[in-house]
């Protein structure tokens, strides 16, 4: 596919997806199936791979997306970014992440219990999210904490790890997250943890957060 060629399209208010014109995709990969309006403006295709064909295309022929395709993200193995992969969904060229290091002291609590409590933090500020706070993985509690076998994908971060934590007789699931292997723009997150702060109590220098 030629470089620079990709167009964001946005099917929904919250991120973009990528479409790329159909002259830049290798001849004899695509086929055409049926259209998915009475206009005949977008029809449905099969992408024709080595392994495994997927049927999860659409081309568009007619409208303001006449002559670009629209692959399901899923669909493909890896997507690039310039030379840098990409996770779960394009990246929003409107949203931003910065990762700030902070000496104020955070302390989570689930059920009125410190699970940590750390005056050496990263806060994480991410357009339109509340601020995350990633505290080093060296002030966790363990010993209250299980191994979920939850993760998520985010196209800033990386891959996602969750953790269970039991307190009081009871578990709660997915507070915690870790990204073991961030992703560049990331990085500085490597080797701390998040708790959910819509999920435990965060004190922020002694003040509960709201």
């Amino acid at each position: 596919m030629a470089q620079g060629s990709a167009q964001f399209v946005w099917e929904h208010p919250y991120y973009p997806q990528f479409y790329v014109p159909s002259s830049a995709i290798k001849s004899g990969l695509l086929t055409k199936d049926d259209a998915v309006d009475k206009n005949e403006s977008a029809f449905l295709a099969t992408l024709k791979g080595k392994s495994r064909s997927t049927n999860r295309v659409l081309t568009f022929e007619k409208g303001p997306l006449s002559g670009l395709v629209r692959f399901e993200f899923s669909t493909l193995d890896q997507w690039f970014e310039e030379d840098s992969p990409i996770y779960f969904h394009p990246k929003d060229p409107y949203k931003r992440i910065d990762i700030l290091h902070s000496t104020r002291t955070v302390t989570a609590k689930v059920d009125g219990v410190i699970i940590a409590e750390s005056s050496s933090n990263m806060f994480l500020f991410e357009t339109m999210l509340p601020t995350r706070y990633y505290m080093p993985q060296s002030v966790v509690r363990w010993d209250y904490l299980t191994k979920s076998d939850t993760t998520s994908l985010c196209p800033y971060k990386g891959m996602a790890n969750y953790y269970n934590v039991v307190v009081n007789g009871k578990e709660y699931k997915d507070l915690i997250w870790r990204y073991e292997t961030p992703t560049l723009e990331s990085a500085l997150i490597a080797g701390y943890v998040c708790f959910y702060n819509e999920k435990v109590d965060i004190y922020i220098d002694g003040l509960k957060e709201k």
